[in-house]
């Protein structure tokens, strides 16, 4: 049988070159997704420098040292309202139990002309042992009349009283009430300063510690450079004075041969007197610890350094940096004299207390001891005498 030839024709060949097409569409589209999401996925922060790290935690600090100043002030205002309020309740109780007194003699008043008028005067005098006992009887209730205007207008005068003193303790308690809540406030921005800057220190590595301490040493070195030319300075002052005081003496005797120059008192030598007990204080402290809102006898924070040291010389100062600031005489910083008040910051946020040579006691911050330093350590504000 022969072999039929096949008539179907031979199936072409479908062309490739739309897959690849698709292919590299699709691989396209995939690298710019990629890309694109890549771009969305937001970047890391730089991490600071160490100095960027030692400006952010000194200014921290500074925000703390003006916060503390605020819990100072808002303590002390606590403290006094307190004190008050304490006051008007017991005068409250005083008040009210004075109006028990008065309520109870005005019952037994009111108990006796009940009795009184309960019978007629008719029958009063029929039924009196006498007509005598009948007469007293009469003039007593006539005094008793009298006695009784006289407990009504104590009562009055002592329920107003009491109203007004109850409304000044409820007002007063209002007032603590705010008090309380600002030093809530206040101490918890405290404790929020110091604790960033504590994470800040703490992310550092310690090749960044050495270099923080090294920036440290630095501006440190720098603040006892100034000192020490201010110590220089001060002592050419004092050779001068002392060289001018030699020269008048002996011109005094050269014109009075026969007669001793008079004794003088030297100008502020009272103040100076005090001024070594206030500072006699300070140098006992060194060494203490600084705690916020501590004023001692343990640890202090740098105003109630300088508040204890001058009521040591019998100098009461006020509580935060801001009142110390207005106490006493404005001086000049070339014009300091040893036991001057130096403040720092715009915010005169902290405060030392002078020695002489560039340098104070202060109570520096958290994590420091009562120490000396250079007052160019930190940028001066003012300075006053307070004494």
């Amino acid at each position: 049988m022969p072999v039929l030839a096949s008539h179907r024709k031979p199936r072409p060949t479908r062309p490739h070159s739309p897959a690849v097409g698709v292919t590299t569409a699709a691989l396209a589209g995939v690298t710019l997704l990629t890309t694109q999401s890549a771009q969305a996925v937001p970047t890391a922060p730089p991490k600071p420098t160490v100095e960027e790290v030692q400006k952010k935690v000194d200014d921290l600090y500074r925000q703390a040292g003006t916060a503390t100043q605020q819990y100072n002030r808002a303590k002390e205002s606590t403290d006094e309202q307190r004190r008050k309020v304490d006051r008007l309740l017991d005068d409250v109780a005083k008040r009210t139990e004075e109006i028990n007194e008065s309520r109870r003699a005005l019952g037994s008043y009111a108990a006796a002309q009940y009795r009184a008028g309960a019978v007629g005067p008719t029958a009063a005098l029929i039924f009196a042992d006498s007509p005598q006992s009948y007469f007293d009887q009469t003039h007593l209730m006539d005094r008793l009349s009298e006695r009784q205007r006289s407990a009504v207008s104590d009562y009055e005068g002592k329920r107003l009283a009491a109203a007004k003193q109850r409304a000044e303790a409820t007002k007063g308690l209002e007032t603590l009430t705010e008090s309380q809540a600002t030093l809530r406030t206040t101490k918890e921005t405290v404790q929020r300063k110091l604790g960033e800057a504590r994470t800040l220190l703490t992310r550092l590595t310690a090749e960044e510690k050495k270099r923080l301490a090294e920036l440290e040493r630095k501006r440190e070195a720098e603040a006892r450079r100034k000192a020490e030319a201010r110590a220089e300075a001060e002592a050419a002052a004092r050779a001068e004075a002392a060289e001018a005081e030699r020269r008048r003496q002996e011109e005094a005797r050269k014109q009075q041969p026969t007669t001793p120059p008079p004794t003088e008192t030297p100008a502020g030598s009272t103040y100076a007197a005090k001024a070594e007990k206030a500072l006699a204080f300070a140098r006992a402290q060194i060494g203490k610890p600084y705690v916020w809102g501590a004023t001692g006898p343990s640890s202090y924070d740098c105003s109630g350094l300088t508040q204890a040291a001058w009521k040591a010389a019998g100098v009461d100062l006020p509580r935060t940096t801001w009142d110390q600031v207005e106490v006493g005489t404005r001086v000049a910083t070339d014009d300091l004299l040893p036991g001057d008040l130096v403040f720092f910051y715009d915010d005169i946020s902290h405060v030392g207390l002078y020695i002489g040579g560039g340098k104070m006691i202060h109570a520096p911050k958290p994590g420091a001891n009562v120490r000396e330093e250079s007052i160019y350590y930190m940028p001066i504000y003012g300075s006053v005498r307070p004494a």
